[in-house]
């Protein structure tokens, strides 16, 4: 997965994935922070700029419409990884 901060694309497996600025914006934290764990409203908070409290189903859409783009099977993501009764992650691959 390749991600342009200039030109605000994203690629996965060479080819070109649209998403909305808000998708992108999401994204975007969650790559540039691989890895780790961020709750609802961490990642809230840190994409909008304002308190993340009762975010929970605003950021759930966003998750799910992201991974309809960039997985193969949203179902069992490899890269958007949900840890239950946590938050989300970008999982860490090469």
């Amino acid at each position: 997965m390749v991600i342009d901060d200039e030109t605000k694309k994203v690629t996965v497996d060479g080819k070109e994935v649209k998403l909305t600025a808000t998708e992108f914006n999401i994204l975007k934290f969650l790559l540039e922070n691989k890895g780790k764990v961020y709750s609802i409203p961490e990642i809230y908070e840190n994409v909008w700029k304002e308190e993340g409290f009762g975010a929970e189903n605003i950021i759930a859409v966003h998750i799910r419409h992201i991974r309809e783009k960039i997985e193969i099977n949203p179902k069992e993501p490899r890269y958007l990884k949900v840890i239950w009764g946590v938050g989300y992650k970008i999982e860490k691959f090469s």
